[in-house]
Order: C-alpha cells, then sequence, then structure tokens
C-alpha cells in the first residue's frame, strides 16, 4: 500500500478542525513537514465528501506535478474560479500554498464566493499578521506537530508495527509519521528523518529566506542540534563560529537565521522565566528540536545527551497540550520547565535521567518543593522506580507521564 493511500485518524487535530467547517473563516493549518498536515487535510475532505458530491470538492496539491505550472495568484485564482460553476458551495483544499507566489490574493478573492477554504504549509509565515489583515481577520490557524507518544502507539498499532513500540522505540525513532507506518529498520528510520529535515532546511528556511551562507546556517543548526537542553544565546553561538574559523558574523545574522529556522518548525525556542518575579527573561533562551528524530540528521544516538533528548520529548508535549512552555529560574536554580495556559492553569516540569546518582534526587525535587503555590509539580525521569509523593512533588516515568489524561496534570 503507498503511503499517501493510508489514512489513521488523529483526533487531537481533525476533530479541532472539523468543527469549523462551513465556519466564515479560512482554515489555516501549517506544521514542519511530513507532521501529517496533508493526512489531515484528507480527513477533512472525508468528512465533507459525505456532505456534498465530489464536483464540489477543489483540491490541489502545489508539490504535486499537475500543479507545477502555477504559481502566481493569478493563475491561482483562474483556476479555482473556473471550476466553480454553481451557487452551491464549494469547498477547496490547497496543500502546501506557499509555493504560489501571493496565494493570500487568490484565497483572498475566492474566499468571497459561496467557498470554505482549507490551506496547509511548512512555513510559519502562513500565520504571519499581514496575511490575517489582508484576509479580514478571516483566518483560524492550526499547527500540526509529529506524533505524541500515544499517537506513535496507535499508529504502530493500526499498522501491526510491533519492534520498537514502546518508549525506548519512541526515543530513537520519533514521531515523524511515515516513519510509523511500516517497521524500518533504525537505519532506514535514520535515513527518512535525514531526507525530511535536508528537504525542510533546503525548502523551508534556506530558499524561502533567500538565505546567503547555507554552510553558516548548516553550522548554526548542528550547533543547535548539538545542544539540546542547554541554555544558548547568539553571543554563544558567535563564539562556537569563531572557534569553527567563521570570524566576522555578525550578531544579527545569527537572529535572522534562529527566526528562519522557527518559522520552519525545524526548532522551537524555550524562554527564560523568573519564577519569583514572574517575568521573563532577556538573555539565555534554550531551543528544542520540533521532533528528537532530527538531532539524527546531524550525528548518531549519543547515550552522553539523552538528558536533552528527554527534555526535548516532555518539551513538545506540553506544547501539544496546548501550553506556554518557559524554562524557569529560581534564584540560582532552574527549573526545565513552567507551562502555562491562556486560562490560568499552570505546570511545573524537572527532567532527569534517573535518581540514583549522587546529588540528583535532591537537584531534581529540592527547586519544586520551594513554590509554595498549588499547581502540580512533576520530577519526570527513567527511573525504574520513578513513582513517589515528596512533599507534593510527583516522581513519574516518562512513559506514565506522556500517556496521562491532560485534566491529570493541568492544574487543580
Amino acid at each position: 500500500m503507498n503511503e499517501d493511500d493510508i489514512l489513521i485518524d488523529r483526533p487531537m487535530y481533525a476533530d479541532e478542525i472539523k468543527r469549523f467547517i462551513d465556519r466564515p473563516f479560512v482554515k489555516v493549518i501549517v506544521g514542519v513537514r511530513r507532521s501529517g498536515k496533508s493526512r489531515i487535510l484528507k480527513m477533512i475532505q472525508k468528512e465533507i465528501s459525505e456532505r456534498t458530491d465530489l464536483s464540489h470538492i477543489i483540491e490541489m496539491n502545489f508539490e504535486r506535478s499537475d500543479f507545477f505550472g502555477i504559481t502566481s495568484y493569478i493563475e491561482l485564482a483562474k483556476y479555482v474560479e473556473e471550476r466553480i460553476k454553481d451557487e452551491k458551495r464549494y469547498y477547496v483544499f490547497l496543500d502546501e500554498v506557499q509555493e504560489v507566489e501571493g496565494w493570500e490574493k487568490a484565497v483572498n478573492s475566492i474566499r468571497l464566493m459561496n467557498t470554505d477554504i482549507y490551506v496547509t504549509g511548512s512555513n510559519s509565515k502562513l500565520l504571519d499578521t499581514d496575511y490575517s489583515t489582508l484576509l479580514g481577520g478571516r483566518t483560524i490557524n492550526f499547527i500540526i506537530y509529529p506524533l505524541s507518544f500515544r499517537e506513535f502507539i496507535l499508529f504502530r498499532e493500526e499498522r501491526g508495527v510491533r519492534n520498537n513500540s514502546d518508549i525506548d522505540g519512541y526515543i530513537r525513532f520519533g514521531g515523524f509519521p511515515p516513519v510509523s507506518m511500516f517497521d524500518y529498520s533504525l537505519h532506514d528510520a535514520r535515513h527518512i528523518v535525514t531526507d525530511i529535515h535536508s528537504t525542510a532546511l533546503f525548502r523551508d528556511v534556506v530558499k524561502r529566506n533567500s538565505v546567503k551562507n547555507p554552510q553558516l546556517m548548516d553550522k548554526i543548526v548542528a550547533f543547535l542540534y548539538d545542544n539540546v537542553g542547554n541554555l544558548v544565546s547568539p553571543s554563544r553561538i558567535l563564539n562556537y563560529l569563531t572557534s569553527q574559523g567563521r570570524k566576522g558574523t555578525d550578531p544579527e545574522t545569527v537572529v535572522n537565521y534562529l527566526r528562519y529556522l522557527e518559522e520552519g518548525f525545524l526548532i522551537m525556542r524555550a524562554p527564560r522565566y523568573d519564577v519569583k518575579g514572574k517575568r521573563l527573561l532577556e538573555t539565555n533562551d534554550k531551543y528544542y528540536l520540533t521532533d528528537q528524530s532530527l538531532q539524527y540528521a546531524v550525528r548518531d544516538f549519543r547515550a552522553d545527551n539523552i538528558q536533552g533528548i528527554l527534555e526535548n520529548i516532555v518539551y513538545m508535549e506540553l506544547v501539544r497540550r496546548g501550553y506556554s512552555v518557559y524554562v524557569g529560574k529560581l534564584g540560582t536554580r532552574e527549573i526545565d520547565f513552567v507551562a502555562e495556559r491562556t486560562d490560568g492553569r499552570k505546570i511545573y516540569v524537572q527532567v532527569c535521567l534517573e535518581f540514583s546518582a549522587d546529588g540528583v534526587y535532591e537537584r531534581e525535587f529540592a527547586p519544586l518543593k520551594e513554590i509554595k503555590d498549588n499547581f502540580p509539580k512533576y520530577v519526570v525521569s527513567m527511573d525504574r522506580y520513578a513513582e513517589r509523593n515528596d512533599g507534593g512533588v510527583i516522581g513519574v516515568h516518562l512513559k506514565d507521564f506522556l500517556q496521562r489524561d491532560d485534566d491529570a496534570s493541568a492544574g487543580n
């Protein structure tokens, strides 16, 4: 069976988007390449096909050769408008629409007809307020991430993949859907992820932003991927580049390249947050990968950075659950994650490999015990004996944390 024919439900996203079918918003669906945007679009099409006839569904994937000739908004608008034959509602699906120059102008014209429009893209610029302004504020945005651990297990069960279908497999294979659809070896899975990374880096970062120095971008990527879970600043990156013989790089270029990588959904930034002062700090953020497997695109799995990989997994899980995630500072101590929701709910999380090493238990539990509010506090680890409650701070195994219902970790 072709990968494109496989549809496995992802209700976390599909159900949310379905609630907006026939609502007067352009549905904008974004995320890193191969995170599953096109398949979620197919799920929406399947739902809509039960409500209308296929002649009223207009589907365009701009990475297919059928549509290589449509490169401008004028051609896009003409193609769609020529297929609207009556007053009945038409459903328009535009996949990887950023390939069309000025696409938002075409969508702005098409939406004035009796249409319901869905667009996907692999760059967060589709969420730009300029687009929303041009479209009259009539957009609603959805970000699709690679598979959570729960989804990873579901995908492998649906496809009958029994090997590497537990937490160790998730750590090593990651959450890109194509990797979970078949029983790949670790070598082959890394090959797939490397190709995903190369395509995303070139098309959604370097090409999209007309990056003048791709080699410099490669060096910055290598540094970031090698420092997942560590505090990073532009000056630290500049020092690294100097040590690599790349003198003369200016801070503005580094800042811009970091922003381009964020816009291409390859990395995500966790700012630092003063827990007592309740304010954001301006220096030394942490950067995490949209999927931990991306790290293997620039180096093999190394046990000496398992701490960063575990942090990456927990960070992305909190993001999927709708939290804004920060790196906490409590005096001289660090709290890995302070996660907040717009409704006021909050959670504090420390991440470590295990408690057995000297001083680790005190280092991980003590900062959380100092925080006197009533929000949940967790120490997440791979420790065999992780479960415990120390002064209201809960020790929990990574596997169990990732499988908890959200209301079990969302606050009081």
